[in-house]
């Protein structure tokens, strides 16, 4: 089978205009960025309003290995899929991270007959939306450096300053540090650090806005530290939330994209999913929702983590309620959760894990179990997507539906890496078939709850823990935030996407543990409270072979080595 990159390559686009035309939108509404992508006018979201509403559904996953599930494969081919079933599919997905790029995970465009092209566009750059938002953030940085520099009017206490850096590579140097080393010139020494920029909260407003105006509010929200009396300093109070917001004019608007089957795609915003929110941006859901009969969408990694805050954030922001929810399960991540194996990032997997095992498979069911339970908390119907790889045997797959059976959900296998939207014709049906059902969506807890048990709800229903242990720090953080006017917030816990737990070793769907909930931090402007459990690092590092070395230029000035 050729490379993902050659498959790229040897695709035939259409011209945006028309797959845009596909969707009910004009070329007035487009912004053409070269033949990759167009940007698309928020003015859609309006002209759109009248159209029929699409039936919604989020791809989610079970527990995945480092390697992942394949969710943006599966989110593709089934758009994709839809086609051959006489139905558009409007597929919006997270533009990549160039940390995983470069690092371990490598892009994120799909993979073989169900991806975005070109995938170079679309794992390096595409059209600087990132960038903007590291520049953004960064600018709010200086002008807070600045400030204390010019006198501090603000009465900053230099202790309380919660403001840090971003930047889009992973760099584990730059986690902790001192800024204004040098002299009086040079600003005034404080501890800070850098986290990736995809974990900005800058980016998850991007995400989470629903206009121009409502991002300039949001902008104006955001909390940067506390003055001397504990009171909260904003990046309005700084006068720096409209140049962040002129930054990101047209970052807002979303990039349109094609498969290679030519289906639309809107590729816009990219916030981690085990880190932050994990989903694709509010502003293209408002405009997918009406473009087609079907808009997927794709939360990040696991049930627990990525679907749950788009049920409790993202849905909570944009007003839609999902009509169904693909669980992607694949056969090498359920025998990780037997326990039998240990896969190691940037390592292969162990030779005996790739041999015909179906109790394997069972043994490591729990997770899915788990998972389908997650989504059913939610009062939305689930979907397993076996997710086929060419190394799998009938056995194997055939356990997986067996475990669907038993717990009575629809499933498919799915065989769109390698045969595209053909592959994934049985997947499209069962999800029209679970959207033909009733829907009875609600989050899992209510606005009014306090922030400690709404985290401990989630622990709870979401990862199977016990209970919650707060450091002394993380308590007198959540005191602090309800003292401040926070509480009514929703929870955005950042926790490791390798596990239920906060454990990245324990697999399957562990009991008779609790979640360590490290420290709180707030993005008011986003508008959720942000725990960090367990050993969790809000700047990744490279591995000892990052993807990063393969990746270079031929003779031909062609990108050679993007996985």
């Amino acid at each position: 089978m050729p490379s993902d990159l050659a498959i790229s390559r040897a695709a035939a686009r259409r011209p945006l205009e028309e797959v845009a035309a596909d969707m009910g939108i004009g070329p007035h509404l487009l912004e053409p960025h070269g033949s990759a992508a167009s940007k698309i006018s928020l003015d859609a979201i309006d002209e759109l309003r009248d159209r029929p509403r699409a039936k919604y559904v989020v791809v989610t996953a079970i527990t995945p290995t480092p390697f992942g599930s394949g969710k943006t494969t599966t989110a593709v081919g089934l758009g994709q899929g839809f086609r051959h079933i006489d139905k558009l599919g409007i597929v919006a997905i997270r533009q990549p991270s160039m940390g995983p790029t470069f690092g371990i995970k490598g892009g994120a465009a799909g993979g073989g007959y169900a991806q975005v092209v070109p995938m170079e566009a679309l794992n390096l750059h595409l059209t600087g939306d990132t960038h903007a938002v590291t520049a953004a953030h960064n600018l709010l940085s200086a002008m807070i450096g600045n400030h204390i520099h010019k006198g501090n009017r603000l009465g900053f206490d230099p202790h309380e300053i919660t403001w840090r850096r971003v930047l889009d590579v992973n760099d584990r140097e730059l986690r902790t540090i001192i800024t204004g080393l040098g002299g009086p010139d040079d600003g005034n020494p404080f501890q800070s650090g850098f986290d990736i920029s995809a974990a900005s909260e800058v980016m998850a407003l991007l995400s989470l806005c629903t206009s121009l105006r409502d991002l300039r509010e949001r902008m104006g929200r955001i909390v940067v530290g506390y003055n001397r009396g504990g009171e909260p300093v904003t990046a309005e109070m700084l006068k720096a939330a409209g140049a962040m917001t002129a930054i990101l004019k047209d970052a807002i608007k979303p990039n349109l994209m094609q498969t290679v089957e030519q289906t639309p795609v809107l590729v816009h915003s990219g916030p981690f999913g085990n880190i932050a929110t994990g989903n694709s941006s509010v502003v293209a859901d408002l405009i997918g929702i009406h473009a087609g009969d079907y808009l997927i969408t794709e939360a990040g990694f696991g049930a627990d983590i990525g679907a749950e805050k788009f049920f409790n954030i993202k849905c909570r922001a944009s007003g839609l309620a999902p009509d169904a929810a693909v669980i992607v399960a694949t056969v090498r991540d359920l025998k990780t959760h037997s326990n039998k194996y240990r896969v190691v990032a940037g390592r292969p997997l162990p030779p005996e894990m790739l041999a015909e095992n179906p109790d394997d498979v069972i043994a490591g069911a729990a997770n899915l179990r788990r998972q389908i339970a997650n989504i059913r908390r939610h009062g939305v119907t689930p979907v397993i997507a076996v997710n086929a790889f060419p190394t799998d045997y009938d056995s194997e797959h055939q356990a997986i539906m067996d475990v669907a059976a038993e717990e009575g959900v629809r499933a498919a296998i799915s065989y769109h890496f390698t045969e595209g939207g053909r592959g994934a014709v049985e997947l499209a049906e069962a999800v029209a078939d679970a959207c033909a059902e009733p829907s009875s969506f609600h989050r899992l807890y209510p606005d009014e709850l306090p922030l400690v048990d709404k985290i401990d709800v989630i622990a709870r229903e979401m990862y199977g823990a016990d209970g919650l242990d707060l450091s002394p720090l993380a308590a007198r953080q959540l005191d602090k935030y309800e003292r401040a006017g926070f509480g009514s917030l929703p929870v955005c816990i950042a926790k490791t996407h390798l596990s239920l737990s906060a454990d990245p070793k324990i697999k399957g769907a562990p009991t008779g543990w609790r979640l360590p909930v490290r420290e709180v931090r707030a993005s008011i402007g986003a508008g959720f409270i942000y725990p960090i459990c367990g050993d969790m690092r809000t700047m990744p590092g490279l591995s000892s072979a990052p993807a990063a070395e393969h990746i270079d230029i031929d003779d031909n000035g062609e990108i050679v080595g993007l996985s």
